[in-house]
């Protein structure tokens, strides 16, 4: 595309996976927060529980004064408490529904605009059981998001068995479950990210395909899954072209070909359109960061 992908979308970052350092103050927390925020390239920081209460007021004012939006990712209360919002124990489902409320009144406090959280783990042959019980508990979730505004909620969608093990997913698990949700609340969606397509074994229209109506908000990245002995195996978002990894230029360039194709990328529109990449060991994250961008940009040429 000759026309800049910003007429298509906007642009965003997770900040935590970009810049793993901010959670060690609040000094650095901020520092990293400004780097996303000062770089016009940047409409969007996806933040998440803030790692220091100190941070609650000046959070919002940094992103409202830079014009910018901030999502919240819901995440990291279900894996740093080891919840199951898919439990097929319903005093454990109903712990990990509560935490992720409680995640739902911080992202309105701190001004979000979606909030996101993801499935968990499953037992083969079980399938059908855990997505009930996932379903029941994203009704409830939606219901308390619409009950305190507007903010829409997203599920993630994860690897099924390598790294987070999550049960969704599969496009054809993913598909039943959104149709059964958005059959009653309307504040809900799904998030697809290009770097877990591969992990689930899907091609980028086995993946797609399926849940067109239902995507709401998209990441890209990178995963390596070639060799399980490599410390940067599995979900850990590898700078694109990283050695031994599957996605770089040309494989984002099909997927951003894609969600043009189906209309997430359209000529003014606001969809949001972020990456999660991750420094691995010895690396410099504004390099990954520089390189994120890059990438985005040369497989944007690409795209019809």
């Amino acid at each position: 595309m000759k026309e800049s992908i910003h007429n298509y979308c906007n642009l965003g970052i997770v900040l935590s996976m970009a810049y793993p350092s901010c959670i060690k103050s609040e000094e650095e927390y901020r520092c990293c927060l400004k780097k996303i925020l000062v770089d016009p390239f940047f409409n969007v920081v996806e933040l998440g529980s803030l790692p220091f209460a100190s941070l609650k007021q000046a959070v919002p004012t940094m992103v409202e004064t830079a014009h910018c939006t901030s999502t919240f990712s819901g995440h990291s209360l279900l894996f740093s408490r080891k919840l199951n919002i898919n439990s097929l124990d319903e005093s454990e489902r109903a712990l990990a529904v509560s935490a992720l409320k409680e995640g739902i009144d911080e992202a309105y406090e701190l001004g979000c605009s979606e909030f996101q959280f993801l499935s968990r783990s499953y037992e083969p042959g079980k399938e059908q059981a855990y997505l009930n019980a996932l379903i029941a508990s994203t009704k409830e979730i939606c219901a308390y998001a619409k009950s305190k505004g507007s903010m829409p909620v997203v599920l993630e969608v994860f690897d099924h068995t390598i790294d987070k093990k999550s049960l969704l997913g599969p496009a054809s698990l993913v598909k039943e479950y959104a149709q059964a949700v958005c059959s009653e609340y309307d504040n809900f969606g799904i998030m697809i990210d290009c770097s877990h397509i591969p992990m689930i074994g899907e091609t980028v229209d086995e993946a797609v395909d399926p849940i067109i109506p239902y995507i709401r908000h998209v990441h890209v990245g990178n995963t390596l899954i070639s060799d399980p002995a490599n410390p940067s195996y599995g979900d850990l978002h590898p700078r694109f072209g990283y050695p031994g990894s599957e996605n770089d230029t040309e494989y984002l360039a099909s997927f951003l070909q894609k969600m043009k194709d189906i209309g997430y990328l359209a000529e003014g529109s606001s969809n949001i359109l972020s990456f999660e990449v991750k420094p691995q060991a010895g690396e410099d994250a504004d390099l990954v960061v520089a390189n994120a961008k890059r990438t985005l940009l040369s497989a944007w040429r690409c795209v019809l």
